[in-house]
């Protein structure tokens, strides 16, 4: 078994730092075109809810950098990967349903989905998992943005009573 480079395991914390800053800092402006995009969903979309979710997930993505080299650090680098991967097509989505630019998009195409691609076949490849063994986390991962969703559209029901 070849051993990939650490590089994959420590990816997903620098693109997720990467794509934060391009969210709110430059160009920043997320939280408003999330508004904009999702009326119904505005009463969920606070800034302590978007800073809550973005450090659970630097969390989330430094424990997959401090698990490399192990099973379940491969598994999780495959959730982490997926749900990045998901929210990088998530941004091009929505930015061609609002004809607007999506604070994101760009590293999400340019760091989110390579990574990903490159990242599970070196992980693959080098024996660290099997496709088969790849595919429940990657699942897992990529439902982030339906359960999401329905995050969202609960919340905001339950605010706007």
């Amino acid at each position: 078994m070849r051993l990939p480079a650490t590089w994959i395991y420590w990816a997903p914390l620098c693109t997720a730092g990467l794509h934060i800053f391009e969210e709110f800092v430059f160009p920043g402006g997320f939280m408003a075109w999330y508004r904009k995009s999702r009326p119904t969903m505005q009463a969920s979309i606070t800034p302590r809810f978007l800073i809550v979710v973005n450090v659970l997930l630097l969390i989330l993505c430094y424990d997959v950098g401090a698990m490399a080299w192990r099973p379940l650090g491969t598994q999780l680098w495959f959730l982490v990967a997926a749900i990045l991967f998901a929210n990088g097509i998530w941004h091009l989505v929505g930015t061609i349903r609002t004809r607007s630019y999506s604070p994101g998009l760009v590293t999400g195409l340019a760091l989110y989905v390579p990574v990903g691609i490159l990242g599970a076949v070196q992980l693959i490849r080098s024996g660290q998992t099997s496709i088969a063994g790849a595919l429940p986390a990657a699942a897992l991962g990529a439902s982030y943005q339906l359960w999401s969703n329905l995050l969202h559209r609960r919340r905001a029901r339950l605010r706007s009573k």
